[in-house]
């Protein structure tokens, strides 16, 4: 990827974006899906195999939380929060119209088409219902940075819609999620949910902000994207696959006497995906976006946070839930989507789509 497409960037502000969307995608993530499947057959061996193992785990608890569950959904979320630079938002007023696009496309049209089409195909399904509510309304503000880097994208946009993300989470995330159940007629534990959102958001961006002014300061930029960030990333992974091997232990036999479930769940999410991209596409084109501008906010408007979306699950309905087995397709199904984007974008860069002048 030529020089010429990466934008200039103050290394000080940390724009750079992460050492992740330097390198490209790892192999590891490249085939996150595959190992996804793997911990999926390996819960389910487990449940088959040493039966109550999946509750031994969870019985260790502090209020609903599960302890060993709850380390490991902070270690999946505390990562992506060291992405946050407050720095990056004086930045909004400089090139608005993608910003606000990606913020519309984020919280107002991807809630309400997974508020649809979850209705539409999982009648009588409440928590799967919520479990594509909690996928739908969870903007990404991790990888995509990595999937706008191999898209050749505008990356200094890319970060700070990207911090913005982070930051808007923690205020709007619940309201929305209470919103749209409340619409849907399904009761929620609205204290458990706030419950979530401070746990596994508030409290890990709040040391994710800590973390940034504190180690880069001391040990350099270089050195927190090169080192610090890549190594919470690995052990983010580590924990979120742990938590899947715990979630279909857990859940074996469910599983294996509906295996419906998943493929059920797994309709509404790639429909979504194809109408949320769709009118991402069209949108960017009419505002006469360039490509840089363009495919950056069809990947962050079209993109969902899983791990925030499997944390909540888990706080509202418990470890062993269909909710939280719901929402793990939407890991399943990131990948490979969003990678889709990154080659759909580039085609119809050859291809001339975005007629816009670049920034």
């Amino acid at each position: 990827m030529g020089e010429d497409n990466q934008p200039e960037l103050d290394p000080q502000d940390g724009a750079e974006g992460s050492m992740e969307s330097e390198k490209g995608l790892g192999t590891f993530e490249k085939y996150l899906p595959l190992w996804v499947a793997i911990c999926m057959v390996a819960g389910i061996l487990l449940s088959l195999m040493i039966p109550g193992i999946g509750e031994a785990i969870d019985s260790w608890k502090i209020g609903n939380i599960s302890v060993p569950i709850g380390v490991c959904l902070f270690l999946m979320m505390y990562p992506a929060m060291l992405n946050i630079q407050a720095s990056e938002l004086r930045k909004l007023g400089k090139n608005p119209k993608p910003i606000i696009l990606t913020l519309f496309s984020n919280w107002i049209i991807a809630p309400l088409v997974g508020l649809a089409l979850a209705n539409l195909f999982l009648p009588g399904n409440p928590q799967l219902i919520v479990a594509i509510i909690l996928l739908s309304s969870s903007p990404c503000t991790a990888m995509v940075l990595v999937w706008g880097y191999l898209a050749e994208g505008n990356q200094e946009q890319n970060v700070v819609n990207t911090t913005l993300n982070t930051a808007t989470i923690i205020v709007l995330y619940a309201p929305i999620v209470a919103f749209l159940t409340g619409i849907s007629a399904i009761p929620l534990d609205r204290w458990a949910l706030f419950v979530s959102v401070l746990v596994f958001i508030g409290i890990p961006l709040m040391l994710g902000v800590v973390t940034r002014k504190s180690l880069v300061p001391w040990k350099g930029i270089e050195w927190f994207n090169e080192k610090y960030r890549p190594a919470a990333g690995k052990l983010a992974l580590l924990a979120l696959l742990t938590t899947l091997v715990v979630l279909f232990s857990l859940n074996g036999r469910v599983m294996l006497e509906n295996p419906d479930l998943l493929v059920l769940v797994s309709v509404p999410l790639l429909i979504g995906f194809a109408m949320v991209v769709g009118y991402n596409l069209i949108v960017t084109r009419m505002a006469n976006l360039a490509y840089r501008e363009g495919v950056i906010t069809v990947i962050i408007g079209s993109s969902s946070h899983f791990e925030i979306a499997i944390a909540t699950a888990i706080a509202i309905y418990g470890v062993g839930s269909i909710a939280a087995l719901g929402t793990t397709m939407g890991l399943f199904w990131e990948v490979p989507v969003m990678l889709g984007i990154v080659y759909l974008g580039r085609y119809l860069q050859r291809r001339n789509y975005w007629k816009g002048k670049p920034m």
